[in-house]
Protein backbone atom coordinates (compact mmCIF):
# COMPACT_ATOMS: atom_id res chain seq x y z
CA UNK A 1 0.00 0.00 0.00
CA UNK A 2 1.30 3.46 -0.95
CA UNK A 3 0.09 6.31 1.25
CA UNK A 4 -0.62 9.54 -0.68
CA UNK A 5 -1.09 12.85 1.15
CA UNK A 6 -2.46 15.60 -1.12
CA UNK A 7 -2.27 19.18 0.13
CA UNK A 8 -4.76 21.50 -1.56
CA UNK A 9 -3.35 25.03 -1.52
CA UNK A 10 -6.33 26.55 -3.35
CA UNK A 11 -7.44 29.83 -1.85
CA UNK A 12 -10.14 32.31 -2.90
CA UNK A 13 -8.60 35.78 -2.85
CA UNK A 14 -9.02 38.85 -5.04
CA UNK A 15 -10.01 37.69 -8.51
CA UNK A 16 -8.95 34.09 -7.83
CA UNK A 17 -11.65 31.63 -6.83
CA UNK A 18 -9.35 28.65 -6.29
CA UNK A 19 -11.44 26.48 -8.59
CA UNK A 20 -8.64 25.09 -10.76
CA UNK A 21 -6.55 23.79 -7.85
CA UNK A 22 -9.69 22.35 -6.26
CA UNK A 23 -10.34 20.57 -9.56
CA UNK A 24 -6.79 19.21 -9.71
CA UNK A 25 -7.04 17.94 -6.14
CA UNK A 26 -10.41 16.28 -6.73
CA UNK A 27 -9.12 14.67 -9.94
CA UNK A 28 -6.06 13.27 -8.17
CA UNK A 29 -8.13 11.86 -5.31
CA UNK A 30 -10.53 10.18 -7.72
CA UNK A 31 -7.65 8.83 -9.76
CA UNK A 32 -5.82 7.21 -6.83
CA UNK A 33 -9.08 5.86 -5.41
CA UNK A 34 -9.62 4.11 -8.74
CA UNK A 35 -6.22 2.41 -8.57
CA UNK A 36 -5.40 -0.59 -6.37
CA UNK A 37 -2.74 -0.24 -3.70
CA UNK A 38 -3.21 3.40 -2.67
CA UNK A 39 -4.53 5.07 0.47
CA UNK A 40 -5.31 8.80 0.26
CA UNK A 41 -5.56 11.62 2.76
CA UNK A 42 -6.14 15.28 1.91
CA UNK A 43 -5.06 18.45 3.67
CA UNK A 44 -6.70 21.81 3.04
CA UNK A 45 -4.89 25.02 3.89
CA UNK A 46 -8.20 26.76 4.63
CA UNK A 47 -9.19 24.45 7.51
CA UNK A 48 -6.75 22.31 9.49
CA UNK A 49 -5.42 21.31 12.90
CA UNK A 50 -1.60 21.47 12.81
CA UNK A 51 -1.03 18.33 14.87
CA UNK A 52 -3.35 16.33 12.60
CA UNK A 53 -1.47 17.54 9.53
CA UNK A 54 1.84 16.49 11.11
CA UNK A 55 0.44 12.99 11.49
CA UNK A 56 -0.47 12.98 7.77
CA UNK A 57 3.09 13.90 6.79
CA UNK A 58 4.47 11.11 8.97
CA UNK A 59 1.90 8.64 7.56
CA UNK A 60 2.56 9.52 3.93
CA UNK A 61 4.90 7.83 1.50
CA UNK A 62 4.31 10.62 -1.04
CA UNK A 63 3.21 14.21 -0.40
CA UNK A 64 1.62 16.08 -3.32
CA UNK A 65 1.30 19.87 -3.21
CA UNK A 66 -1.29 21.56 -5.45
CA UNK A 67 -1.17 25.36 -5.32
CA UNK A 68 -1.28 28.57 -7.36
CA UNK A 69 1.61 31.02 -7.41
CA UNK A 70 0.66 34.59 -6.50
CA UNK A 71 3.11 37.44 -6.89
CA UNK A 72 5.91 34.90 -7.28
CA UNK A 73 5.21 33.28 -3.90
CA UNK A 74 2.97 30.56 -2.52
CA UNK A 75 -0.45 31.82 -1.30
CA UNK A 76 -0.43 33.24 2.21
CA UNK A 77 -2.67 30.48 3.59
CA UNK A 78 -0.25 27.82 2.34
CA UNK A 79 2.67 29.71 3.88
CA UNK A 80 0.79 29.90 7.18
CA UNK A 81 -0.02 26.19 6.92
CA UNK A 82 3.65 25.31 6.42
CA UNK A 83 4.78 27.59 9.25
CA UNK A 84 2.28 26.16 11.72
CA UNK A 85 2.42 22.51 10.68
CA UNK A 86 6.20 22.27 10.45
CA UNK A 87 6.57 24.05 13.79
CA UNK A 88 4.13 21.57 15.34
CA UNK A 89 6.20 18.80 13.74
CA UNK A 90 9.37 19.68 15.66
CA UNK A 91 10.48 16.44 17.34
CA UNK A 92 7.17 14.88 16.28
CA UNK A 93 8.24 13.43 12.96
CA UNK A 94 9.00 16.33 10.60
CA UNK A 95 12.36 17.54 11.92
CA UNK A 96 14.35 17.39 15.13
CA UNK A 97 16.84 20.22 14.53
CA UNK A 98 18.62 22.06 11.74
CA UNK A 99 21.17 19.24 11.76
CA UNK A 100 24.21 21.16 13.03
CA UNK A 101 26.31 20.50 16.12
CA UNK A 102 27.82 23.14 18.35
CA UNK A 103 31.26 21.58 17.89
CA UNK A 104 31.26 22.70 14.23
CA UNK A 105 28.18 24.82 13.48
CA UNK A 106 29.38 25.81 10.01
CA UNK A 107 28.48 22.46 8.45
CA UNK A 108 25.56 20.03 8.12
CA UNK A 109 22.82 22.66 8.10
CA UNK A 110 19.55 21.21 6.82
CA UNK A 111 20.25 17.60 7.81
CA UNK A 112 17.93 17.33 10.81
CA UNK A 113 14.79 16.19 8.99
CA UNK A 114 12.78 13.16 10.09
CA UNK A 115 10.90 12.43 6.86
CA UNK A 116 13.64 10.44 5.15
CA UNK A 117 12.28 7.82 2.79
CA UNK A 118 9.31 9.98 1.81
CA UNK A 119 8.94 11.76 -1.51
CA UNK A 120 7.08 14.87 -2.56
CA UNK A 121 5.71 16.38 -5.77
CA UNK A 122 5.07 20.05 -6.52
CA UNK A 123 2.26 21.04 -8.90
CA UNK A 124 1.83 24.77 -9.40
CA UNK A 125 -0.49 26.96 -11.48
CA UNK A 126 0.47 30.25 -13.09
CA UNK A 127 -1.01 33.17 -14.98
CA UNK A 128 2.42 33.51 -16.66
CA UNK A 129 2.80 31.64 -19.95
CA UNK A 130 5.43 28.91 -20.19
CA UNK A 131 7.37 31.05 -22.67
CA UNK A 132 8.04 33.62 -19.92
CA UNK A 133 10.41 31.03 -18.44
CA UNK A 134 11.95 29.64 -21.61
CA UNK A 135 12.43 32.37 -24.22
CA UNK A 136 15.45 34.70 -24.31
CA UNK A 137 14.59 38.20 -23.15
CA UNK A 138 11.37 37.16 -21.42
CA UNK A 139 10.54 37.90 -17.80
CA UNK A 140 12.16 34.99 -15.92
CA UNK A 141 15.46 35.07 -17.80
CA UNK A 142 15.27 31.45 -18.99
CA UNK A 143 15.12 30.22 -15.38
CA UNK A 144 12.76 27.34 -14.68
CA UNK A 145 9.99 27.40 -12.11
CA UNK A 146 11.79 24.87 -9.90
CA UNK A 147 15.22 26.52 -10.02
CA UNK A 148 13.80 30.03 -9.74
CA UNK A 149 10.62 31.03 -7.91
CA UNK A 150 10.15 27.66 -6.18
CA UNK A 151 13.79 27.03 -5.27
CA UNK A 152 13.12 27.87 -1.61
CA UNK A 153 10.02 25.67 -1.52
CA UNK A 154 12.10 22.72 -2.69
CA UNK A 155 14.80 23.40 -0.09
CA UNK A 156 12.08 23.56 2.58
CA UNK A 157 11.05 20.03 1.70
CA UNK A 158 14.68 18.89 1.54
CA UNK A 159 15.09 20.23 5.10
CA UNK A 160 12.57 17.62 6.26
CA UNK A 161 14.47 14.82 4.53
CA UNK A 162 12.01 14.29 1.66
CA UNK A 163 13.20 13.69 -1.90
CA UNK A 164 11.52 15.29 -4.95
CA UNK A 165 9.52 13.57 -7.62
CA UNK A 166 9.13 15.23 -11.00
CA UNK A 167 6.48 17.92 -10.66
CA UNK A 168 4.22 19.60 -13.19
CA UNK A 169 3.40 23.26 -13.73
CA UNK A 170 0.36 24.72 -15.48
CA UNK A 171 0.75 28.03 -17.29
CA UNK A 172 -1.50 30.76 -18.67
CA UNK A 173 -4.45 29.51 -16.63
CA UNK A 174 -6.22 32.90 -16.53
CA UNK A 175 -6.03 34.19 -20.10
CA UNK A 176 -5.93 30.79 -21.81
CA UNK A 177 -7.56 28.31 -19.44
CA UNK A 178 -7.95 24.79 -20.82
CA UNK A 179 -9.12 22.83 -17.81
CA UNK A 180 -9.98 19.52 -19.47
CA UNK A 181 -6.65 19.41 -21.27
CA UNK A 182 -4.70 20.26 -18.12
CA UNK A 183 -6.54 17.72 -15.95
CA UNK A 184 -5.73 15.06 -18.56
CA UNK A 185 -2.07 16.16 -18.50
CA UNK A 186 -2.06 15.96 -14.72
CA UNK A 187 -3.51 12.45 -14.58
CA UNK A 188 -1.05 11.27 -17.22
CA UNK A 189 1.77 12.78 -15.17
CA UNK A 190 0.61 11.01 -12.01
CA UNK A 191 0.47 7.73 -13.89
CA UNK A 192 3.96 8.21 -15.28
CA UNK A 193 5.64 9.33 -12.08
CA UNK A 194 3.82 7.49 -9.29
CA UNK A 195 2.09 4.38 -10.59
CA UNK A 196 4.30 1.29 -10.58
CA UNK A 197 5.62 0.48 -14.00
CA UNK A 198 4.67 -2.92 -15.43
CA UNK A 199 7.33 -5.58 -15.15
CA UNK A 200 8.54 -6.79 -18.53
CA UNK A 201 7.77 -10.45 -19.09
CA UNK A 202 10.63 -12.73 -20.06
CA UNK A 203 10.28 -14.03 -23.60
Amino acid sequence: MTNIFIINGAQPFGHSGGRFNNTLTEAAVAYFESQPGFAIKVGNTAHYVPEEEVAKYVWADIVIYNFPVWWFQVPHKLKQYIDEVFTAGHNRGIYHSDGRHRSNPAINYGTGGQLHGRKYMVNSTWNAPEEAFTLPGEFFGETSVDKGVLFGFHRMNAFTGMQPLEGIHFHDVEKNAQVERDVARYLAHLQKVILPQPVAQAS
